[in-house]
């Protein structure tokens, strides 16, 4: 009998297999610090694939920027930041390539037996695998390693005591292999400490105009009544970069610091950050708000506010029409006094419908800008 796995809520929005890889991202940034470099990989084996869910997919991000793909589908490892495409030729990307097969038949490997050691024949489930490295400020270095089952922490590599960390009794097991495997482990061990940290330096130095870069981000506010009577006032904050911002509501000059909504900063897919802040009103005190946002990108605070849309009074909503239907007379009026003086031919013959153009009957219509098809029109008669 295996022994019994990690309990799963598989009704939970986060327990889809792409949401649990979202979620090893944002855990992994939490862990590194402000001034520090990272260069970290995350993929993820699942089971039973299906639509849009590879059976094996692996990120790589230099800091907080993606710069490549791999996954069971395409089987090869793709550019995902322009300035990597730029800096790498077809000999590195088809090195990492063979990197990224080997790591799907290494993680599937894992995969497969640890559900055995769970006596979990069937259903989906995934393992997830984290690693990387990190230079910090003062210039040290430390590395990552972590595996995770079913979104359950199972095994991690401890860099202080160079030593493998077992989660459950389960990874156990795992960790007595491991470190039987000398020669596997001293290949680890020489990844982490020292090749990652080779590649990160590397990359680096690619990136040191694309990652200094000071997007600043466009603001704006929205309003949304609520049922209960109550309307809500929502700042949005888009495209900025770095990923540090500040966002706050305040009242006739007083922060709102308790009574305001946050939403997580979240990647915006083009390299640059997204987020809002709500804050619940009276109705009829919205111009006692205001949206304050503090950013690297811009040279001073940026304050907004909720403009109500632009209605016009009846009055002006009148005047507009009447002015309007001037101006349509008007031009009307002068396209037929126009044509009227192009009626008249030289000699002082007036232009008679149905003889001009070959008296094609229609042809009086010139005047308005119609031009009979030249199918329609007799064959020209030459004297």
């Amino acid at each position: 009998m295996g022994a019994s796995g990690p309990k799963r809520n598989t009704s939970s929005p986060w327990y889809h297999p792409l949401r649990l890889l979202l979620l090893l991202l944002l855990l992994w940034d939490v862990v590194v610090g402000t001034g520090s470099h990272s260069l970290q990989f995350f993929s993820f084996g699942v089971s039973e694939p299906g639509p849009r869910v590879p059976e094996y997919i692996v990120f790589g991000y230099l800091d907080d920027q993606l710069i490549a793909r791999y996954d069971s589908e395409k089987r090869r490892v793709e550019a995902r930041a322009k300035w990597m495409e730029e800096k790498e030729g077809p000999k590195f990307w088809d090195s990492q390539t063979l990197r990224g097969l080997s790591w799907q038949s290494r993680v599937m490997k894992y995969l497969n037996t640890i559900m055995g050691y769970y006596n979990h024949s069937g259903g989906s489930h995934t393992f997830q695998h984290v690693v990387g490295c990190e230079i910090r400020g003062d210039g040290s270095t430390r590395g990552v390693r972590q595996y995770a089952y079913d979104g359950q922490d199972y095994i991690f590599y401890d860099t202080e005591t160079r030593t493998w960390a077992a989660a459950n009794p389960v990874a156990k097991i795992t960790k007595r292999l491991w470190e039987a495997d000398t020669a596997h482990e001293a290949q680890r061990k020489f990844d982490l400490e020292h090749e990652c940290v080779y590649f990160l330096q590397k990359f680096l130095k690619y990136a040191t105009k694309h990652l200094g870069r000071k997007v600043p981000p466009s603001v704006w506010v929205t309003h949304q009544k609520t049922p209960g009577g109550e309307s809500t006032l929502k700042c949005w904050a888009h495209g900025f970069y770095p990923r540090d911002i500040r966002l706050s509501w305040w009242r006739d000059g007083q922060e709102l610091t308790q009574e305001t909504e946050h939403v997580e900063i979240r990647p915006g897919g083009d390299g640059t950050y997204q987020c809002w802040g709500a804050v619940g009103i009276p109705p009829g005190e919205e111009h006692r708000y205001t949206c304050r946002v503090e950013h690297q990108g811009l040279e001073r605070p940026l304050t907004v506010i909720w403009e109500p849309p632009f209605e016009p009074s009846p009055f002006i909503a009148g005047a507009v029409a009447v002015l309007t239907l001037s101006i349509v007379a008007a031009v009307t009026w002068m396209r037929r006094k126009r044509r009227r003086r192009r009626g008249t031919r030289p000699g002082g013959k007036r232009w008679v419908p149905g003889r001009g153009r070959g008296g094609h009957p229609l042809s009086f219509l010139t005047g308005w800008g119609f031009s009979p098809p030249d199918s329609e029109l007799p064959s020209p008669h030459f004297p």
